[in-house]
């Protein structure tokens, strides 16, 4: 039975062209340089299409994302066989596969969002439909109903990628491609369809005056606990569980859930463990924030409203994605030679502190270069859109591209891919609930806990100190 692309890339070996890090360096310079490329025809405010509005262009981002994540996590590459993805040139199956991807989103965008859903169910997935709202422009409707589409995007980013790396496909991974796919796309849809109706349909029932008070709750259930009536509190947390989906698969090895023996204790501890650490993520961010620049106040704007702060937390997140991202697919996921614990230590604290550089990086040279504007809560500020553009353009090239030109892919033999799962389990094996284990627990929440404090302590001195965007 032809298996299509079924662990393809658990089984390639991909090989550096050069020593060092030079295939890692030539990686990021071409990646940017084709980054700011396609930033310049599709999004930058100063370039051709201009889709940063910012809700047109992220929506469109987004979603490319997730019909990536299809592609490859749910479908396998299907329907494409596997003898093709091993032998065509990185070029031609990078830019097919890329080229499908496009046509399969403009599909959704375009046919079922705002053509089916737009038409017959909620006028709020069209602006052709809104145009027709008394008070409604041309351009609050292209945003409102981006916007929509866009929320629907965030939930499905979270939950596509969570059912593979969590649940391991379950209880359909025995089933061959493509009736496994259609099985994990329907049920992450439908669970994407209920999040959605309870967390940002809500949402979209107050941005019209008077408040829809018959389709939607109004004002929302989330009011006095978040302290708005906005949905940026659950994009924030939601913004939470897409980040750290991919922690957990990339850096993170899938530890420490993979010491769970039990398959189902262990599918689930995996993804109500994600929505937990997302929490804990989610209102830290927020809680740094009010150290920073002082408490929250409902009814001013921007950067000192509640709805802003929690958008900042997932933007805040995101920068903590990018080299992890980057870590794994160009730096084969160092360090490797300690115990799993201890990498993943490592490789946390790395990113930890690269996410800090890449934030102070972002706000304080982005207005130069992507057409944005100056500050953190300027309304065409809008950082998510640029970093998932460039965790896009990383995916296409890791998944679609092998990392061509400074890597070149080699199907591994069968003694390989049994060595690399024996040395997994090894990994795994090596962990056990020893004395050791136990002190290194230990040693590992007294750490925690005295970042915790320490963080707690120095951030609103470090804010000062570093200066991030002059005060006028």
């Amino acid at each position: 039975m032809e298996r299509f692309g079924e662990h393809y890339l658990e089984e390639r070996k991909l090989v550096k062209r050069w020593s060092g890090p030079i295939p890692a360096l030539v990686s990021l310079l071409l990646t940017l340089t084709v980054f700011y490329a396609t930033w310049w025809i599709f999004q930058d405010p100063r370039g051709l299409m201009r889709m940063y509005t910012p809700y047109i262009g992220y929506m469109y981002c987004r979603w490319w994302l997730i019909m990536m994540i299809w592609m490859v996590y749910i479908f396998d590459f299907w329907p494409f066989k596997r003898k093709w993805l091993e032998t065509a040139h990185p070029l031609v199956k990078g830019t097919v596969l890329t080229l499908i991807s496009v046509a399969i989103l403009l599909a959704l965008v375009k046919g079922f969002f705002e053509g089916f859903l737009g038409n017959y169910g909620l006028a709020y997935f069209n602006p052709e439909q809104l145009e027709k709202l008394d008070g409604i422009t041309s351009f609050f409707a292209a945003e409102y109903s981006a916007l929509a589409i866009l929320m629907f995007a965030a939930i499905a980013s979270w939950l596509s990628p969570a059912w593979v790396v969590a649940m391991e496909n379950a209880p359909w991974n025995k089933m061959p491609q493509p009736a496994r796919g259609f099985s994990i796309l329907t049920i992450t849809f439908f669970l994407s369809t209920i999040v959605y109706f309870v967390t940002m349909h809500p949402h979209m029932g107050i941005l019209y005056h008077p408040w829809q008070y018959f389709t939607s709750i109004a004002p929302p259930y989330w009011e006095k606990f978040a302290d708005t009536v906005s949905g940026n509190f659950h994009v924030s947390w939601i913004m939470c569980c897409t980040v750290v989906v991919w922690l957990v698969e990339t850096i993170w090895e899938r530890y420490p859930f993979n010491l769970i023996k039990n398959n189902w204790l262990r599918r689930f501890a995996t993804f109500f463990g994600i929505i937990l650490i997302a929490l804990a993520m989610h209102f830290f961010l927020y809680f740094a924030q009010e150290l920073t620049w002082g408490e929250a106040i409902r009814g001013t704007r921007r950067a000192f409203s509640p709805d802003w702060r929690w958008l900042h937390v997932g933007e805040m997140a995101i920068f903590f994605l990018v080299p992890a991202l980057f870590l794994a697919f160009y730096c084969d996921n160092w360090p490797k030679k300690f115990s799993m614990p201890v990498n993943v230590a490592t490789r946390t604290i790395v990113c930890l502190v690269a996410a800090v550089v890449l934030y102070i990086a972002y706000y304080k040279t982005s207005h130069l270069f992507l057409g944005t504007q100056k500050g953190f809560s300027h309304p065409q500020q809008f950082p998510m859109i640029p970093t998932i553009w460039l965790i896009n353009i990383w995916l296409a090239h890791h998944w679609f591209m092998d990392n061509w030109p400074a890597w070149k892919m080699v199907p591994k033999t069968a003694h390989e891919i049994e060595a690399d799962h024996n040395a997994a389990r090894a990994r795994i094996d090596d962990i056990r609930f020893t004395p050791k284990f136990v002190t290194g627990i230990g040693a590992g929440l007294a750490i925690g806990v005295l970042f915790y404090v320490v963080t707690v302590w120095a951030l609103p001195g470090l804010y000062e100190i570093i200066d991030i965007i002059p005060k006028n």
